[in-house]
């Protein structure tokens, strides 16, 4: 531990996920514990919802509604007259959403057990939704409903801000001027505010912190973090308040609002380690210097016009230790610091440190019945990015000009599977949310065999590009290391806006790699996009023709539509004259600045195609309608669609590329090593390979001297995995008695091997 090492304090404000932690601060305490720092994590958004959520919470709730002057509508009204019905289930289905009492499962499904509100309207096709799904999932999914009915209730009453996904979003959402989140700070804290510092309060009583960090990722993150910063300046103005995370990031790199810094000292940009570990030398070598109001106070009282120049100067130039951060300088100026100090390599950042967050409290809620965003909001999930920034980093509509994407940085597989060991014996969990904007294949591939080689067990999904080197084989090798879902950017199924957009994919090849996938038993999921610049209705609604093809093909299991919006960060934001696109505001107003509004005039009316995309893709989800007209997704008139109907269908017949031609791949085995045995035949002895597989044996008949060759091969693959066998290679030392190696490769012998687990990768 550090001398005089200052106490530190990470908080995540509500709120971001309800199954999992966010992993921002453990990211940044695992990183500051490996340098010898005392830290401790909290997540308020979980601590607010058990809190609200409690027989308790609800009792303050419904006492506040009834004693407040509030316009009920007849839902909230319904809900106050079963006030005593919900009293009495919070309790046992926050457990039940815990996993610590499934049992209640059959009594949510069929016992009349919850009371009812708007949210269970649409209920009735939960059969056609779920299918054969297991009553827990049933259960989970009504369970879910009720929580949302209850958090209606809240927002309609006494917290207008509240939303599980979307929690004071409305205050952050393209906030160009700081003036609203001002005013909503001035106000009295309301009953959720009141209940958030509840649980801040005996927090800071333990921790006595003197640095607290607040992590921003989403707009709704904003309020809760000023809030719970107003009351620590409050009570302790010499405490440091930091804050960092994806909403600064995008944001707020342009701030000029000086009231911002009555609540945070030091807003951070892109990665937090580098910022922290400067921060923190900066305040080592000036305890005194919080920027905080004690400073402030000791320069602006000093009446010796000269000494004050003198303080003044030496804090500029000690400032040169900070490295991408905001301050408030002593004379109320805001001054961002970024001195060329180096990254911190993302092979040194350190295993992300999730002691101190209590994971068996988080709620496996099931909120959609989407199974892409089923992941998101089911299960515990350990983040960990693969790579740093996008390999690709390209996209016309994306922030490729921020650090997060720009900068590029792979680890050592060794060290990835080095962090997931380190995190399963921390948390006892093994499952896997790689967090990277676009994980590369080829570390994918990489961490693929060292989890294989280590025999680490592990469950994972993440985002990737529908980009060829995704072979079937190495989607095969990704799901035999646990892969079990993707999701990716087929954006606009238009190869003209493709190409726009910089995607480096095309349709054809978007479903090669997803029948890949697929074929490997990995769900996928594809982000589509609508309303890019100059889109017009015929490819918006040939866009929806090839989504229509790919779940006719069964390539792709799930998707969402989103419409495109404009950030200044993007080169669409950079440069719209050469997207055919004006930028028309919104006017800076010294806050946030990044979602810019912005004319089409090449364009449809983008607006008028949301609703049919959205409900199309929901039936396609469910198997229904998929040979339906387009047309009767939309109440207005459209264009037939031009794509061809057989599209998909054609790119998926495509040859593959035979296996003679990958000379230079290397050889994989999936399998175990096989038993040979040689059985005399009619004219020369035969060799049979038994393999013995998890679910089935097999075996595998060929020549002799191949069968011996064969052997060798598959019992060195399945035993030595630092060796790289590349075909060419293997046909090095394929017995010349057998003739070409290239006939041997069409052999029945060889072709089933591929089928049964031998890779080319």
């Amino acid at each position: 531990m550090h001398d005089h090492s200052p106490r530190i304090l990470l908080l995540t404000p509500p709120l971001t996920q309800l199954n999992t932690p966010y992993p921002a601060t453990a990211y940044i305490k695992g990183f500051l514990t490996g340098r010898g720092y005392a830290v401790t994590q909290a997540d308020m958004g979980l601590q607010l919802v058990l809190r609200l959520f409690s027989e308790a919470g609800l009792r303050r709730v419904f006492q506040e509604i009834e004693a407040g002057n509030f316009d009920l509508s007849d839902n909230a009204k319904r809900m106050l007259r079963l006030q005593n019905r919900y009293l009495a289930t919070i309790g046992p289905v926050i457990r039940f959403l815990q996993n610590k009492d499934l049992t209640l499962a059959p009594r949510i499904c069929h016992g009349r057990f919850l009371p009812e509100a708007s949210r269970f309207d649409n209920v009735a096709d939960l059969e056609t939704a779920f299918g054969t799904m297991g009553l827990t999932d049933q259960a989970r999914h009504l369970a879910t409903l009720y929580l949302e009915d209850l958090a209606d209730l809240i927002k309609e009453t006494v917290g207008p801000h509240f939303g599980f996904s979307r929690y004071a979003e409305k205050l952050a959402l393209s906030a160009t001027s700081f003036e609203p989140l001002h005013q909503e700070l001035a106000a009295a804290p309301n009953l959720l505010d009141r209940m958030l510092l509840e649980e801040l309060e005996p927090l800071l009583a333990r921790v006595q912190p003197d640095m607290v960090g607040f992590t921003v990722p989403f707009p709704g993150n904003l309020y809760g973090a000023l809030r719970l910063a107003k009351y620590i300046k409050h009570i302790s103005p010499a405490t440091v308040t930091v804050m960092g995370g994806g909403y600064p990031n995008t944001e707020l790199r342009d701030i000029k609002e000086p009231r911002f810094f009555d609540y945070i000292d030091f807003l951070t940009l892109d990665d937090g380690e580098g910022p922290w570990l400067r921060l923190l030398e900066y305040l080592s070598c000036h305890p005194e210097r919080s920027e905080g109001p004690y400073y402030v106070q000791t320069v602006s009282g000093n009446s010796n016009v000269l000494e004050r120049d003198k303080v003044l100067r030496s804090a500029q130039n000690d400032r040169q230790l900070l490295q991408r951060t905001f301050l408030r300088d002593e004379i109320g100026q805001i001054q961002y610091i970024n001195h060329p100090h180096p990254d911190v390599p993302h092979a040194e950042v350190g295993t992300p440190d999730y002691s101190d967050l209590p994971l068996t409290e988080y709620l496996s809620v099931l909120e959609v019945l989407n199974p892409m965003h089923r992941l998101w909001s089911d299960g515990r999930w350990n983040k960990l990015t693969v790579a740093h920034g996008c390999y690709w980093k390209r996209c016309s509509f994306c922030d490729v000009t921020l650090d997060y994407i720009a900068r590029y940085e792979t680890a050592p597989s060794t060290l990835l599977v080095d962090r997931i060991e380190q995190i399963i014996a921390q948390t006892g969990q093994t499952g896997f949310h790689f967090v990277d904007e676009a994980a590369p294949p080829l570390a994918l591939r990489d961490l693929a065999v060292e989890l294989l080689k280590r025999r680490v067990p592990i469950t994972w999904w993440g985002n990737i590009r529908f980009e060829k080197t995704f072979s079937a084989d190495l989607c095969r090798l990704l799901a035999a290391s646990g892969c079990i879902a993707v999701s990716g950017g087929l954006e606009v199924a238009s190869d003209r806006l493709l190409a726009l957009m910089e995607k480096g994919v095309t349709i054809a090849q978007v479903a090669r790699v997803a029948d890949g996938f697929t074929q490997a038993g990995i769900m996928v999921h594809a982000y589509l996009m609508y309303g890019f610049p100059t889109e017009t209705a015929q490819e918006t609604v040939d866009s929806l023709e090839v989504v229509r093809q790919l779940f006719v093909a069964g390539v792709v299991q799930s998707g969402y539509w989103h419409r495109f919006s404009m950030t200044a960060y993007s080169p669409v934001g950079k440069n719209p004259a050469k997207y055919q696109v004006a930028a028309i505001g919104p006017e800076p107003a010294g806050f946030a600045w990044n979602d810019l509004w912005h004319d089409d005039p090449l364009g449809t009316d983008h607006e008028a195609f949301g609703p049919g995309l959205a409900k199309s893709l929901y039936n396609y989800l469910h198997g229904v309608a998929l040979d339906e007209p387009l047309a009767r997704w939309f109440d207005f008139k459209t264009p037939r669609p031009t794509t061809p109907r057989h599209l998909v269908q054609q790119a998926l017949q495509a040859p593959e590329k035979p296996d003679f031609a990958k000379q230079n791949q290397r050889l994989f085995w999936l399998g175990n090593a096989p038993e040979i045995r040689i059985e005399p035949g009619k004219k020369v002895p035969r060799a049979v390979l038994t393999c013995y597989e998890q679910a089935e044996d097999f075996e595998v008949k060929t020549t002799e001297a191949a069968g011996r060759w064969l052997h060798q091969l598959l019992t060195q693959l399945s035993r030595d995995f630092d060796t790289k066998v590349l075909l060419k290679d293997a046909a090095a030392s394929f017995p010349k008695s057998e003739g070409a190696f290239e006939a041997f490769l069409q052999t029945p012998a060889w072709q089933l091997l591929r089928e049964k687990g031998l890779l080319l990768l």
